[in-house]
């Protein structure tokens, strides 16, 4: 009886133990990346109106010097509004978000002339036309926000794909079983917490997925996958912890340490008959958290592989966190390295 539950929860591929999923934040102005863009497409669109009525670079860059004394200001309070509202704007349609964006820009380029105005910069204020210029600018901005985040669900489906395929390996589950068979008899209970990971393992890479999750639950998922590679490969595979609570709310994408930690293993172990390391560490440095994997490398043996677990643990990063993530993976003295930094 207890074969047959262990058998029918390895079966369950079930997504309905899945959260249900939040309203998709199109309409975040609190990101870096964010800012950073929409600083310079709106100086951009500076300087190109700056130079109706200039006949000079001196003159260009005296008006440009006086528009974005009002855009400026217009813009930094335009995105806070936008961060502030951000969740409460996620609810809307796409369309509406664009109208609401529209709507906050008409504000802010009313408050730029105000500053202007404020300053003695400017005598003939053109409040209309400022309203009509920020709405136009800033709907441009959220309609390319919307657009970026309709490109992003494809890319988070063939990443997913192409992550399963890689990660849920044929010879993987066959050498898994063929360890529990080899337990069955001498040690049963190390047979059922094996296949007690096993299925865990498959429950979680096979579920609906989440926008994200936490490093914790990453590094619970990598521990169930490493206890059945202990099994396997025994004195072989050294596995070494280093792990900060601060470091544990950080925010990543689903499924992200556990094909680190497989190519590890499978590049690091699998090549060695002596065996080798993997070790996992994570750091709070400030406002950033560190995950740091690294695993030996038997002499002679390189890194073989197409890379496609690393290109999409770094695409899906760029996804979630933009700019403020960092990834980096190399060889480096007989270890290899991959680091990952994300914001808390």
């Amino acid at each position: 009886m207890k074969d047959s539950q262990l058998l029918s929860a390895f079966l369950e591929t079930s997504p309905a133990t899945a959260p249900d999923s939040a309203p998709p934040l199109v309409f975040d102005a609190c990101q870096l990346g964010v800012v950073l863009r929409a600083v310079l497409f709106v100086e951009t669109a500076v300087a190109v109106a700056a130079m109706y009525g200039s006949f000079d670079v001196p003159g260009w860059i005296s008006r440009l010097s006086l528009i974005t004394g009002g855009a400026l200001p217009a813009l930094l309070a335009w995105l806070l509004l936008s961060c502030l509202l951000k969740r409460a704007l996620a609810y809307l349609l796409p369309a509406w978000q664009v109208a609401a964006g529209a709507a906050l820009g008409a504000l802010a380029g009313l408050y730029g002339c105000g500053v202007l105005v404020l300053c003695g910069l400017q005598e003939a204020v053109p409040w209309l036309a400022s309203a009509c210029s920020g709405a136009l600018l800033a709907a441009l901005l959220v309609r390319g926000w919307v657009q970026r985040y309709k490109g992003q669900a494809p890319a988070d489906s063939a990443a997913r794909l192409a992550e399963l395929q890689s990660r849920i390996r044929p010879h993987f589950l066959f050498n898994t079983l063929n360890s529990a068979i080899a337990l069955v008899r001498a040690e049963p209970a190390k047979a059922e917490a094996l296949l007690e990971d096993l299925s865990d393992l498959f429950r979680h890479a096979l579920r609906t997925p989440d926008a994200f999750v936490t490093l914790a639950e990453e590094v619970s998922l990598a521990r169930r996958y490493l206890a059945i590679e202990q099994v396997r490969f025994g004195d072989r595979l050294q596995v070494q912890w280093e792990l900060d609570p601060q470091a544990e709310q950080a925010r990543l994408p689903p499924l992200v340490l556990q094909p680190l930690v497989e190519n590890a293993v499978r590049h690091g172990v699998e090549p060695s008959a002596s065996g080798a390391y993997v070790l996992i560490r994570t750091e709070r440095r400030g406002a950033m958290a560190v995950i740091k994997v690294h695993n030996s490398v038997p002499a002679g043996a390189g890194v073989a592989g197409a890379g496609v677990a690393l290109r999409n643990v770094r695409e899906r990063l760029a996804l979630l966190h933009d700019v403020q993530s960092h990834f980096q993976c190399g060889l480096k003295n007989g270890v290899y390295q991959v680091r990952i930094e994300v914001p808390l």
